[in-house]
């Protein structure tokens, strides 16, 4: 299996090869020359595996260059009760007919990120360990891949992470999190400005190809295909619990802002996961929810950008968007390359054709919007009536669920975080504050212990002099 960008670099590179350097030469995100097809008969194979063996069975599609025997070790190193609290990794809730809360976010920073980041940082161990060699990763958050990227990487041999986050945009238990660790490898910049700004100077690094070489410079962000490829697995675990048997189909709503999570199911529908639909769920920054009732793609400026209680949304620039367009243009690298770098970068914007538009629905692609109120009335409906708490993200994706109800197909709406990750906006709708799950260690008195980080403008040229100065610790 072999890796393309999405700009129009046809160069073909390894897995290894794009594990450790994120975005391609020519700023294009990676993705397969093709995707793997499954058939009924590998789908019934798998229905019974357990998650580690499910998630090997899928990455060793996309994975030739790590020996099987050392890729099946990493899977089940990785996916472990110990680590997820649960034997099923991702065990389906059923709140009412036809609707599902699928929990994701049972790992060490209680954020569906876990997922991902947790397969990440052993790749990266083994791979780096392999070469030889040390890699500096230089991540943008919005509040979970951050602590998700640092916990999973923090005390990995070789591995330095350089974390960026809009400064005082977190929930506190968020920034808790991260900026509590003091493990010497892992670094917090709080940038003052928003999301947008710290994931635009990691692309204007990540750019710089003389300096990203130099300095060994990696991503976590889902703009990194291993990442996206590690959630492409619990789309297929979902699927298993919901139905009986391969004639069925479910769909999928996800709460959206950078477009990795939901992209993870277009890639499994595009290899042959029975999908029927697709439901993307953002908050009061729609950028995604209007491109598909539009066909306009327009990012939105910082003083546009709001600030809500379901902050790991408050996104204007959906990076992974690209993948999904460049399938959709029939994988014109040129064509992808104008719209992202020209006319966005210059315009702000883009408008795909009206036929281009109407093929984006046989991708399976629906959206709708949620805001401040509805999270609220979701948080307090779900509790009232079925005794569960959920987050504010994972509240605008049931919002939103309901709205695309089809009779006869199950609906798994994607947890994103566990409530106690955003306790303000949890007691607000319910007068209650969310338990600290007993299986995670460590939690109580978070929010109190020592804070290590450092605030700096939103300047590519002074966070390489920060990544510049610590490499040489």
């Amino acid at each position: 299996m072999k890796y393309i960008s999405t700009r129009g670099d046809q160069t073909q590179r390894g897995f290894s090869e794009i594990l450790l350097e994120g975005l391609a030469p020519d700023g294009g995100l990676y993705l397969p020359t093709s995707y793997p097809q499954i058939d009924d008969a590998t789908l019934s194979k798998w229905r019974g595996l357990s998650y580690a063996e499910l998630a090997f069975e899928i990455l060793s599609l996309y994975i030739d260059d790590i020996p099987l025997s050392d890729l099946k070790a990493i899977a089940a190193k990785t996916y472990t009760k110990a680590v997820y609290g649960f034997e099923a990794i991702v065990p389906l809730k059923k709140l009412e007919d036809g609707v599902y809360l699928q929990a994701l976010s049972n790992g060490p920073t209680l954020a569906f990120k876990d997922m991902a980041m947790q397969l990440l940082g052993n790749l990266f161990e083994y791979e780096l360990t392999r070469r030889g060699e040390q890699l500096n990763i230089l991540g943008a958050t919005s509040g979970d891949t951050g602590s998700a990227a640092e916990y999973a990487m923090r005390g990995k041999h070789g591995v330095r992470v350089f974390m960026l986050s809009p400064h005082g945009r977190m929930s506190s238990f968020q920034q808790a999190q991260m900026f509590s660790l003091q493990d010497p490898n892992i670094h917090n910049l709080a940038v003052e400005g928003v999301f947008d700004d710290c994931q635009d100077i990691v692309k204007a690094v990540s750019n710089d190809l003389e300096f990203k070489r130099k300095y060994k410079i990696g991503t976590v962000n889902s703009i990194n295909w291993a990442r996206l490829l590690a959630q492409v697995v619990y789309y297929f675990a979902g699927y298993f619990q919901a139905t009986k048997t391969n004639a069925e189909k479910v769909s999928f709503t996800v709460p959206s802002g950078n477009f990795g999570n939901i992209c993870a199911g277009h890639v499994a529908r595009m290899m042959g996961l029975p999908v029927h639909e697709l439901v993307a769920a953002t908050n009061e920054n729609d950028v995604l929810d209007e491109f598909f009732r539009t066909g306009t793609y327009r990012v939105r400026k910082g003083a546009e950008t709001y600030e809500t209680s379901s902050p790991s949304m408050d996104i204007s620039k959906a990076s992974n968007f690209e993948r999904f367009v460049f399938d959709l243009l029939g994988r014109d690298g040129a064509r992808v390359k104008a719209l992202f770098k020209d006319e966005v970068e210059v315009k702000g914007s883009f408008q795909v054709s009206a036929d281009e538009f109407k093929s984006a629905a046989q991708y399976g692609f629906a959206s709708g919007k949620s805001t401040h109120a509805d999270r609220l009335k979701t948080i307090k409906d779900t509790f009232d009536r079925f005794d569960v708490m959920v987050d504010t993200h994972t509240a605008d994706g049931l919002k939103v669920a309901r709205e695309h109800l089809t009779p006869g197909v199950p609906m798994l709406v994607l947890e994103t975080a566990l409530p106690v990750k955003f306790a303000e906006a949890i007691f607000e709708a319910t007068g209650r504050h969310p338990e600290r799950p007993h299986w995670i260690a460590g939690l109580d008195g978070l929010e109190d212990r020592p804070k290590r980080f450092t605030v700096m403008p939103a300047d590519v040229g002074m966070v390489k002099d920060y990544v510049i100065r610590h490499c040489q610790d």
